[in-house]
C-alpha cells in the first residue's frame, strides 16, 4: 500500500464474520515455514501505514466464518500450514478461526506487527515484523512477546530507519531473529538490500529470509 492506506483501529466483534482481502493457495514464502505448501488467509485493514508496504489490503469483503472454513478445505490439497495475514490480523477477532482451524489439525502461523494482542490459542505459531515509528522500534508488547516464534526485521541499505536490528525484548526470551531485504520495487535497491541483508546475518548472527515467493513469481 506503501503508507497510502487508512489507518484502521481494531475492531471488536464475535468473529463469525471477519473483512477478508483473499484466501489463496501458495508457498509460504518467509520466515521459519518458508518452503511448505500453505493456504492464506489475507485479512483487511491494519493499523499502521508503512511507506515500503507491498500488499493490498483495502478492497476486502466480510466473510462468514463457515466461509472461510469452506474456502481453506477447498483451496489446501495436501497442505497443512494456514497462515493469517494482511494488513494487521490482530485488529480483528480471529479467535474463533484458529480455535476451528486448530480442530482440524492444521498448522496456524499469525504474522503481525506486534503493537496490538489477543489471547490466542497456545498452539498458534506468531511471527512478529517490529516497525519503526521513526523514532526507533518499541519493545513488543510483554503479553505477546513470551509467544514469538520469530521476529522479522525488513532491512534496506540506504533507508536509514531500516540499516539496524531493533532490541524489542528478543534477548530475554532468546527469540529467533529473521532479516529480511526491503522490497523497495527497484531492481537496484532491492539487489542491495539483499546484499546487505545477507551482511548483517552472517556478521551479527540472524536468519536471512528471502521472500521465496517473489522468487519464484507467485503469490
Amino acid at each position: 500500500m506503501k503508507g497510502a492506506n487508512p489507518i484502521r483501529p481494531p475492531v471488536k466483534s464475535d468473529g463469525q464474520t471477519l473483512d477478508v482481502q483473499s484466501i489463496f493457495p501458495t508457498l509460504q514464502g518467509e520466515g521459519p515455514y518458508a518452503g511448505h505448501p500453505a493456504v492464506f488467509i489475507r485479512l483487511g485493514g491494519c493499523n499502521l501505514a508503512c511507506h515500503f508496504c507491498d500488499t493490498e489490503f483495502e478492497s476486502f469483503k466480510p466473510m462468514a466464518l463457515a466461509a472461510m472454513l469452506d474456502k481453506v478445505d477447498e483451496l489446501g490439497g495436501r497442505a497443512r500450514l494456514v497462515v493469517i495475514t494482511g494488513g494487521e490480523p490482530l485488529r480483528q477477532n480471529i479467535i474463533p478461526l484458529c480455535d476451528a482451524l486448530l480442530a482440524q489439525g492444521l498448522t496456524v502461523q499469525i504474522e503481525t506487527n506486534g503493537t496490538l494482542f489477543q489471547p490466542l490459542p497456545p498452539d498458534v505459531k506468531i511471527i512478529c515484523s517490529p516497525k519503526n515509528t521513526g523514532a526507533g522500534y518499541f519493545p513488543i508488547r510483554e503479553d505477546l512477546l513470551p509467544r514469538l516464534q520469530g521476529l522479522k526485521f525488513i532491512l534496506s541499505a540506504r533507508h536509514p530507519l531500516y540499516q539496524h536490528i531493533g532490541q524489542v525484548g528478543q534477548e530475554k526470551y532468546h527469540t529467533p531473529v529473521y532479516v529480511q531485504p526491503m522490497d523497495e520495487q527497484d531492481p537496484v535497491l532491492n539487489a542491495e538490500n539483499m546484499a546487505y541483508a545477507a551482511r548483517i546475518a552472517q556478521t551479527e548472527g540472524h536468519i536471512l529470509s528471502l521472500q521465496t515467493h517473489k522468487i519464484l513469481g507467485i503469490e
